[in-house]
C-alpha cells in the first residue's frame, strides 16, 4: 500500500431510517387508488382537502409586498424585535406582570423544533441538574422531542400521561410520578392540544400539576405548538402556561406559528424563558444570543415580518382571530360527525367519546398498531401505527368512507 492516506470514505456510518410521518406522506402520494386518505401529516386542509393559506397571511404579504422601506439585511440575533416582544405577549398575555417587570428572555426560533432545541441546548449548558442530565417527556409525545434533547447530551425518559384503557389522562399516575421525581427536575408539557393524542389536563388538574411543581422545584419546559388552534381561542389554549407563570414556576415556553399561522414552511417560532428578576433575564438572554450566533447567526426575516404585522395591527390580529375559528371550528366539527358516524349509524363496537372529548389537531383512536396497518394497506388510508390521526385529514369527502373502514377494522372484518 502507498503512504498516502485515503480519504474517508464513511463505511461505518449506518443507513438510518426515513422519517416515519414523512415515509408514510410519500407512500399516500405514489398511492394511485382514488379513494386514498392521508391522516398522517400534522397540517391543516379545508373541505376539499387543499393547504389553505389563511387569507390575514395574503393581507400581510401584500403589504410587506407593497412597502418600499422593506430590505433583505439580516436581522438581529435574537430575531426582529417586533415579532418576538408581540409574540410574548400572545402567550402570556398582554398584561403579564413577567413582561412588565422585563423577567422574560424571548428570542426568535426556528420555529416551535428551534425553540425546543435552543431551549434544550440552554438547560444542558446552564441548567443545575439534580443528576444526571435528564428531561421528562409524556409517554407518548412528538417524536422530535427525543432526539432533539439526545441531540444536546440531555437524556429523554417518559412519565406516565396517556390511559390506554380510557383513551384518556393517567392523571393519577402523572401526579405520582412528578411527587417521586427527584426535586428540580425538568418537566416537559404541552401547553395545549397534546401531540399526539388530543388529550389534556383540565384546568383543574393544571392546579394540581402546578402544586407539585412548587413543592419539588421542578422546571417546566412548555412546548406550545397549537394556541388558538385548539380551542379556537387564543387565551383559553394559554391558560396553562399563564397560570404556572402566575404562580411562579420557573420555565421557559416553546413557541410555534406553523400551525395557528399556517406558516409551515416559513420557519417562525419563538422561545420565552421566564427568569425571576430582570438582570437573570439579561444574563439568559446574552448566551441564548451566543448559542444562537454560533448555529444560525440569524433567523429569517420574512414569516417574522409576517406574523408581527398580523400581531400589531388591531384589524389584522381581529381577522386572524377569525382565520383561526374558522380553522378550530372544522376540526371539532370532523370530530363530532366521526363521533356521530361511529356512535349512531355504524354503531362500532366500544366507546368512541373520546374522539369529541379530545383536542386539537390530532386524535388517537385506540386501535391497535396492527389494525393502524390494515387501515393502511388494505383501505389506502394512511395513519401512523399508534392510531393517531390528523383530524384535518378529515372532510366532508371521506369522513364517511373513513367511518366505514375504521368500522370494519375494529370489527375485524377488513
Amino acid at each position: 500500500m502507498s503512504g498516502t492516506v485515503s480519504a474517508e470514505t464513511w463505511q461505518e456510518v449506518p443507513l438510518a431510517p426515513p422519517d416515519s410521518i414523512f415515509k408514510l406522506t410519500a407512500a399516500y402520494k405514489d398511492d394511485a387508488f382514488p379513494q386514498k386518505v392521508n391522516l398522517g401529516v400534522g397540517a391543516y386542509r379545508d373541505d376539499d382537502n387543499k393547504p389553505w393559506v389563511l387569507p390575514v397571511v395574503k393581507k400581510a404579504t401584500e403589504v410587506l409586498l407593497n412597502d418600499p422601506a422593506l430590505d433583505h439585511e439580516y436581522l438581529p440575533i435574537t430575531g426582529l424585535p417586533s415579532f418576538t416582544s408581540a409574540a410574548a405577549k400572545l402567550i402570556l398575555g398582554a398584561d403579564s406582570p413577567a413582561i412588565a417587570e422585563g423577567r422574560v428572555s424571548s428570542v426568535q426560533t426556528i420555529s416551535g423544533t428551534g425553540a425546543n432545541h435552543l431551549g434544550a441546548l440552554f438547560l444542558s449548558r446552564f441548567y443545575h441538574f439534580n443528576g444526571e442530565k435528564k428531561a421528562h417527556i409524556s409517554d407518548p409525545t412528538w417524536i422530535n422531542h427525543f432526539a432533539i434533547f439526545r441531540n444536546v447530551g440531555i437524556e429523554a425518559v417518559t412519565y406516565p400521561y396517556y390511559d390506554p384503557q380510557t383513551i384518556g389522562l393517567a392523571f393519577h399516575p402523572l401526579l405520582d410520578t412528578l411527587n417521586t421525581l427527584p426535586d428540580r427536575s425538568a418537566i416537559l408539557l404541552h401547553a395545549c392540544a397534546h401531540n399526539p393524542t388530543g388529550v389534556d389536563p383540565t384546568r383543574e388538574q393544571w392546579g394540581q400539576i402546578c402544586d407539585v411543581f412548587l413543592k419539588k422545584g421542578h422546571y417546566a419546559f412548555f412546548d406550545c405548538a397549537y394556541q388558538g388552534f385548539a380551542s379556537g381561542d387564543l387565551d383559553n389554549d394559554a391558560w396553562a402556561v399563564r397560570e404556572f407563570v402566575r404562580r411562579n414556576v420557573p420555565l421557559l415556553v416553546c413557541q410555534s406559528f406553523a400551525k395557528n399561522a399556517g406558516l409551515y414552511g416559513e420557519r417562525v417560532g419563538a422561545l420565552h424563558v421566564v427568569a425571576p428578576s430582570k438582570e437573570a433575564a439579561d444574563r439568559v438572554k446574552s448566551q441564548l444570543s451566543v448559542l444562537a450566533r454560533s448555529e444560525i447567526s440569524n433567523p429569517p426575516a420574512h414569516g417574522a415580518r409576517i406574523v408581527s404585522l398580523i400581531l400589531n395591527n388591531p384589524d389584522l390580529f381581529e381577522e386572524w382571530k377569525r382565520d383561526i375559528k374558522t380553522m378550530a371550528g372544522r376540526i371539532i366539527q370532523m370530530r363530532d360527525e366521526l363521533h356521530k358516524l361511529l356512535t349512531e349509524e355504524l354503531k362500532t363496537p366500544g366507546n368512541w367519546d373520546h374522539i369529541v372529548n379530545q383536542i386539537g389537531m390530532f386524535s388517537f383512536t385506540g386501535i391497535s398498531p396492527e389494525k393502524s396497518q390494515a387501515l393502511t394497506e388494505k383501505a389506502h388510508i394512511y395513519l401512523t401505527q399508534n392510531g393517531r390521526i390528523s383530524m384535518a385529514g378529515l372532510n366532508s369527502h371521506n369522513i364517511r368512507y373513513f367511518a366505514e373502514n375504521l368500522d370494519k377494522v375494529v370489527r375485524g372484518q377488513l
